[in-house]
């Protein structure tokens, strides 16, 4: 049977432009297996150090630096079901990150339908603004608890005042509550609106927001693959005792 191919700190590194002082951070922090030594002292690596160093990284690139530690520290001690549970956390945000995009898709629209102008030039008080919309005071309190509106207030008396950006963002949650929308993913959608800055910015923001996902999902096939071929390698054998 031919002898395993052997690598040192710098051979590892090298692959994926570190430093040999990161995979031996890496071996200290438990995400790769434990180097042997040589009778010199030297550290030496095998091919299962390579696959967890490759394994590693593209779990970082996948689910982050966090997860990606716990992923592999699971594996290495032969806990695969919590390394399991971790990578099925990362696949449940990454579908409710696109459940909220295809959300925020497909009442975009409404955001780029011509709409009245406000018709208030100065900040309304909640009172006149509920009149406006057809509801209650408690119903805007309520819409600002969830994040929907952010009103000022008024430096002497504390007042809510919804200036016209503030009217403009009740409207299109009014237009979307009578869609049956709720309200966390209304105030999804106005965050995003926010976030752009307004609604004209929104559409290549979304665009750049799906290609993040995309690229995400990628990034999870390739550690998935990755991991297998570290899980079909042998157990390295414990290095001996100091």
């Amino acid at each position: 049977m031919p002898k395993s191919q052997s690598y040192r700190p710098v051979d590892l590194a090298r692959r994926h432009g570190l430093s040999a002082q990161a995979i031996r951070n890496y071996e200290n922090d438990g995400v790769i297996p434990p180097a042997r030594r040589t009778a010199s002292g030297y550290r030496a690596y095998g091919e299962r150090h390579l696959a967890a160093v490759d394994a590693f990284l593209a779990l970082v690139s996948a689910y982050g630096h966090g997860p990606a530690a716990v992923i592999m520290r699971a594996v290495l001690r032969g806990d695969p079901d919590t390394a399991f549970a971790a990578i099925d956390t990362g696949h449940v945000g990454l579908s409710r990150d696109r459940e909220t995009l295809e959300a925020v898709e497909a009442t975009a629209g409404l955001l780029e339908a011509p709409r009245p102008p406000a018709r208030a030039e100065r900040p309304l008080p909640v009172g006149a603004l509920a009149h406006r919309l057809g509801v209650t005071p408690a119903t805007l309190r309520k819409w600002e608890e969830a994040g929907i509106l952010v009103p000022a207030r008024d430096r002497a008396t504390q007042q809510r005042l919804y200036s016209p950006d503030d009217i403009r963002d009740a409207d299109l949650a009014h237009l979307l509550r009578r869609g049956g929308y709720g309200l966390p993913h209304i105030a999804t959608v106005l965050q995003q609106v926010r976030a752009a800055g307004g609604a004209e910015s929104l559409a290549a923001s979304l665009t750049e927001w799906r290609a993040r996902l995309t690229a995400r999902g990628r990034a999870m096939l390739t550690a998935a693959a990755r991991l297998a071929d570290l899980l079909a390698l042998p157990a390295d054998p414990a290095p001996p005792a100091p």
